[in-house]
């Protein structure tokens, strides 16, 4: 019996059909795996994350290889990214909470800058999953550069100056600025990102993005100064206890809304040069920094 013609396969030069399965699998993996730290390598890592957690409508204007590009928090209808019509000014805008995501942020919002870029002026982006098309988020953002956030009351910004808007998204409009809880950036100059909410309810509070990589010390750096009764940002606030997103450590401070934002950050700047000098801090804990640390943990959440 004949044997059958295999139909020619185009295999990657110098690759056996074998290999090639063998790198197809490999590069599924790899695709499926999680990033520890999505932002890792940016300078603006924790305002990405402040802006896809829990900042509620924000721009960022920055350069993907020369095009500006708005990085928002959220578009209409929670897509991932669009291009206005010239009549609109063009402006191309990427959203970082999505309705339809993969479980690396970095490597979507690569994706949808990427796509932001080379796409065409009344073009709409509804999923951002990313897709293996897309360069490295370093290759796309400076590196170096931090992000300069403008907040917003409202989503206003949805629609560009002089645009109306359409009679069926007014009352959309409406509800989404009514659930705006008021935010903005204290302290730019100081490490990681701060930002200042009210929720109303009697208390506002800070939640700091820290660029620690090791949790496990930062953590322990909490606990030390916790234990001497320093761990707050003064009369009226304390440690309500930290979170982690995307490979970063928040600690979230209650403060009393009635006190101006601003007013924190002598205090936020002391507090991160203690946090710096006991992350250094390599002696053992003592019995009472231990019952810190063990307090801390167990009030820990991941988002």
């Amino acid at each position: 019996m004949a044997k059958k013609n295999r139909k020619k396969e185009d295999l990657p030069e110098g690759m056996s059909r074998r290999q090639a399965k063998l790198a197809a699998r490999a590069a599924e993996r790899e695709a499926l795996q999680k990033d520890p730290r999505p932002y890792g390598g940016l300078a603006a890592e924790t305002q990405l994350i402040a802006m896809q957690e829990f900042v509620p409508s924000a721009v960022a204007k920055v350069e993907v290889n020369g095009t500006p590009v708005s990085i928002v928090t959220v578009l209409p209808g929670a897509g991932a990214a669009l291009v206005r019509d010239e009549s609109q000014g063009g402006e191309r805008l990427v959203a970082l909470q999505v309705k339809s995501h993969s479980h690396n942020p970095g490597r979507d919002l690569a994706y949808a800058l990427n796509w932001a870029v080379n796409a065409a002026p009344g073009e709409s982006l509804e999923s951002t999953v990313a897709d293996g098309s897309q360069p490295k988020i370093t290759e796309l953002l400076d590196e170096n550069v931090k992000l300069e956030i403008v907040a917003h009351d409202d989503f206003n910004w949805w629609f560009a100056e002089g645009e109306a808007v359409p009679a069926e998204i007014q009352q959309a409009l409406a509800q989404a600025n009514d659930s705006i809880v008021p935010s903005r950036e204290v302290g730019t100059d100081l490490t990681g990102a701060i930002w200042w909410v009210n929720p109303g309810g009697g208390k506002a509070h800070i939640r700091w993005v820290r660029p620690e990589e090791n949790e496990n010390k930062l953590l322990n750096a909490l606990a030390r100064i916790g234990a001497r009764g320093e761990l707050n940002l003064g009369e009226g606030t304390k440690f309500a206890g930290a979170f982690r997103a995307h490979g970063l450590t928040v600690p979230v401070f209650d403060l009393d809304p009635e006190v101006g934002m601003n007013s924190y950050e002598d205090a936020l700047k002391a507090l991160g040069e203690e946090i710096e000098k006991e992350y250094a801090n390599a002696e053992p804990l003592t019995s009472e920094e231990r019952r810190q640390l063990e307090n801390i943990k167990s009030r820990q959440v991941t988002i």
